[in-house]
């Protein structure tokens, strides 16, 4: 697509899609259709019993972006009571109503844009209401599959354990952005692993702190190729940040 065409698209869908009506309407389908692949597909789970520990007890989530579509039924069909950390863009915005329609609340902001009420609101739902909290770590512009500080610091605080949670597909298609975001093909295999819990201790500061921030990042990383490699997919590369990959995408 030109530059010319793309911008008049914009000008075009931006008001459209800005309209609360329309939006609702637009992740109403899109919540349909997640559940119509869900439900059509075989389904391989790890570990996801485990889950049902967490309904009613604190807990922090943690996903790489571009693995979050099939997350949203596996949490809703657990009856996990959960909140979500979304973007105040008007993307995130918008994914926050998709999650609503799977009971997930929505804690708006992100590691550039309103933090510290994110950590405090968060740290309230934790410790006050019981509630797990999920994360895409690298979300929501990356660089990809790579964890920042904000899930460690929720755990450091709360005592609530990290539980690395991914999915994979036979049949996948990856958008065209900078997470690689993956949507299943309808009537093929989902793959759903939760991972086992994580502990932060209060005290962890400075490297040790950046250490198991590593540690955490490399065992979701291997997570997710281990489950990619079951139905031999390609490698998703890794440290992609949107706004390069969009720079990159325009000049091509």
């Amino acid at each position: 697509m030109s530059k010319g065409i793309r911008k008049i698209w914009k000008k075009f869908w931006t008001p459209i899609l800005h309209n609360s009506i329309v939006q609702w309407i637009v992740v109403g389908m899109l919540a349909g259709l997640t559940w119509f692949i869900f439900l059509t597909s075989r389904h391989k789970f790890t570990n996801t019993e485990s889950l049902k520990q967490y309904r009613n007890k604190p807990v922090v989530f943690v996903f790489f972006h571009g693995r979050c579509a099939m997350l949203s039924p596996v949490i809703k069909s657990a009856h996990v009571k959960s909140y979500c950390v979304a973007s105040r863009h008007k993307d995130g915005r918008m994914m926050a109503r998709l999650q609503r329609l799977f009971g997930l609340r929505a804690i708006y902001g992100s590691t550039t844009d309103g933090a510290v009420a994110v950590m405090r609101e968060g740290v309230k739902v934790i410790r006050n209401k019981n509630a797990s909290i999920c994360i895409s770590v690298d979300g929501p512009s990356g660089p990809s599959m790579h964890v920042q500080d904000g899930a460690l610091y929720f755990a450091r605080m709360t005592g609530a354990p990290i539980v690395p949670c991914c999915f994979s597909a036979s049949r996948p298609i990856y958008m065209d952005r900078w997470d690689k975001f993956m949507i299943p093909k309808f009537f093929g295999t989902i793959s759903v692993n939760i991972g086992k819990p994580i502990y932060i201790d209060s005290s962890l500061r400075g490297e040790a702190f950046e250490q198991k921030r590593q540690e955490i990042e490399e065992l979701m990383v291997q997570q997710l190729r281990t489950m990619d490699s079951e139905f031999n997919l390609p490698d998703v590369p890794r440290g992609i940040h949107s706004t390069e990959y969009k720079k990159h995408s325009r000049q091509k």
